[in-house]
Formats: C-alpha cells, structure tokens, sequence
C-alpha cells in the first residue's frame, strides 16, 4: 500500500511544477552525491548549490528556492547566521536543515529561527525525501534521532512561569495543530481530509510530522497529550 501510495505521488508530482531546492553544502563530495540522488526525484530541481553562508543567502535572493536545504558547519558567515538572514528577508520560505550536529542548545536556536526541519547526515534518502516533501508542503520535519532533545526543549525544562509555557503550540505549525485538534477528537485520515480540504496523503505527512515533533509512538498517545495541553478533548465536551 505504501509502495502505490509513494509511485501515485511520485506521478502527480512529476506532472506538476518541480519543487526549486537550494543546496547549500560545503563539502563538494557531498554536496555533488546528494544533489545527483535529489535529480533523480522527477518532481526536485536542484536550482543553485552553495557552499558558504553569504553564498546561499544571496542565491535565495536570486533564485527564490521553493526549499533551502542547508548545512549548518559552514564558512563564512556560517549557517545559523545565513538562516537567520534567510527567515529574515523570506520568512515563509521552508529551511530544512541538514547537518551531523544534534546538540540541544543548537537545536533549540534553530527553532527559534523558524528552520522548518531538521536531519542528521547518514539519514536514509527516501527519508530525506520525504522531509523535503514534507517542508514544501508546509508540515516540519525533525530526525527520530534528535526528537527527544527537541522535546527537551520544550517540554522538559524548569517552569519559570507557566502561563508563558505552551509547548504543544510552541512545537507545531499552525496546520499541525489544527490536525491534532482533530485526532483528539477521533477523526480518521480521510475524516481529518475532508474537514480541511487537504488530500489524505496530505494529512499522511503532517501526521507523521506531529508525531516525530511531540515525541510519541502513535496518534493516541498524541491525542492525550493534546488533551492534556487544552484540558479538553474537544469543543462539545461537557
């Protein structure tokens, strides 16, 4: 089933305008591998390849990527700086970050800049994939590997002042949350779908997205957790 899904995808996107990449990666080995996997994606166009931080804040410019996928040990200006600079002058333009670094603090900023997703080097191909499809489409995307320390951030830290702490909200886009909202009311996929207006493979994404970013094993251990955050399950209840 999965398989089918992926090729009906793989079709519709081909037929449709290919997502602009920005490539932004300092080593040139690297750099040349990823960007011949990602052509090989009919629906990825691979527009500019930068290898410095004012480098790829000035291709943003010029070329106006639909994704930037970003290393963060660059030279120059270096990559959280070019991030900043990017979100600055294209606030709603997706930075998927691609990196070997998972320190919390690191990812703590990132977040705080608004880069839309996060990878660690070694990550499989069909998962980098699917992360840019993921970010194009306006859900996030952040590694199993490094979704605890993201939790962490949020979740796990003293409480300074409670009324000022919203994790969940502070953690999804706002479609995201809209979706949770809806799995903690028991809507199905396809329910979910037609509320929204969105396509089943659609809310697929976003799903797995709120999943990775909350740090839970399946939908209903996220709709508890949305519960407890709103202290409802939904609008009707009594």
């Amino acid at each position: 089933m999965a398989v089918v899904y992926q090729l009906l995808l793989k079709i519709f996107m081909s037929i449709s305008n290919p997502l602009k990449i920005l490539l932004v990666e300092d080593d040139e080995l690297f750099r040349l591998g990823l960007a011949t996997r990602l052509q090989r994606e009919l629906e990825f166009e691979v527009v500019a390849e930068a290898s410095d931080g004012e480098t790829a804040v000035e291709f943003t410019n010029q070329y106006l990527p639909d994704v930037v996928l970003l290393d963060i040990g660059l030279p120059g200006i270096g990559g959280i700086e070019a991030c900043r600079q990017i979100k600055q002058q294209h606030p709603d333009l997706p930075i998927l970050v691609l990196t070997s670094h998972s320190q919390t603090a690191l990812i703590e900023r990132l977040i705080a800049l608004g880069v839309n997703g996060y990878c660690l080097k070694g990550i499989e191909s069909e998962h980098l994939i699917l992360a840019l499809r993921s970010v194009a489409a306006g859900a996030s995307w952040w590694d199993q590997k490094v979704t605890s320390e993201i939790h962490a951030v949020f979740a796990k830290k003293p409480v300074i002042n409670p009324d000022k702490v919203e994790p969940v909200e502070k953690i999804l886009t706002q479609r995201e949350q809209e979706i949770l909202d809806l799995i903690a009311m028991g809507k199905t996929n396809p329910e979910i779908a037609e509320d929204l207006g969105i396509a089943i493979g659609t809310v697929r994404v976003h799903v797995h997205a709120i999943l990775q970013k909350l740090d839970v094993r399946d939908r209903t251990q996220a709709a508890i957790l949305a519960i407890q955050q709103t202290g409802h399950p939904n609008e009707s209840s009594d």
